[in-house]
């Protein structure tokens, strides 16, 4: 009978494999046996502390069995779950990648004191009132008025960019990074670029240069832009 739980090296550590079709209780009992080996051989020298990745194929654990297979790692002090993946989704991170890729046109009014947050790229038609902020998860272009905060790439994605004129905006942020527009005396207009460049620091283009800043978005957009 082959084993329900299977250990392989990988170039970050150690993998897991947990059989996809077989039963919850001959899985356990594998893996407990798996290492239960472990320990035997790693008696001898120095133990250190073994996080592993858990890889569960085509079956998605739920929480409770997630759970069970972390109490069993629990007894043994130096191994560790790292983490647990497998080749499915839930319905819910479905829905969230779906919205994450999705472009979104706003057209709204932010008042002060107002947070919108929304996922995926934003065209922004709307104002921005000074003391209100949007939150977007992708990249921002900006055809509206913002006297605001905006961030893309919220909260931390540096390879998101806000393109537009956002001259008159309180903050701008690119994942972490963030700059008082006052402080910038850069003069802007519709094909204004904002990126967070290789140190790690917003900077500023134009949307022409678009392959050089990000090939990567300039590609997923066909190659085509109009200046």
């Amino acid at each position: 009978m082959q084993d329900a739980a299977v250990l392989k090296g990988t170039k970050d550590g150690y993998e897991i494999i947990l059989d996809e079709n077989a039963n919850l209780k001959d899985i356990f009992s594998s893996l407990r046996k798996l290492l239960d080996n472990l320990k035997t051989q790693t008696a001898s020298t120095n133990p250190q502390t073994i996080a592993f990745d858990i890889y569960t194929g085509m079956r998605l654990w739920p929480a409770a069995d997630r759970s069970e297979l972390e109490k069993i790692f629990s007894d043994y002090s130096t191994f560790s779950v790292h983490k647990i993946t497998s080749d499915v989704i839930t319905k819910e991170e479905s829905n969230r990648i779906l919205e994450q890729s999705s472009v979104h046109i706003v057209d709204r009014v932010i008042r002060n004191g107002q947070e919108v947050h929304i996922q995926g790229d934003v065209l922004f038609l709307g104002t921005v009132h000074e003391g209100g902020k949007l939150f977007v998860g992708g990249n921002i272009f900006v055809l509206g008025n913002v006297q605001g905060i905006i961030q893309a790439g919220a909260p931390d994605l540096e390879d998101k960019m806000i393109i537009g004129d956002v001259h008159n905006a309180q903050q701008v942020r690119i994942g972490e990074q963030f700059e008082i527009v006052a402080d910038m005396k850069r003069e802007m207009d519709s094909g204004t670029v904002i990126y967070v460049n290789d140190l790690h620091v917003l900077d500023y283009g134009k949307v022409e240069n678009l392959k050089q800043i990000n090939p990567k978005f300039y590609n997923q957009i066909g190659g085509v832009i109009n200046g």
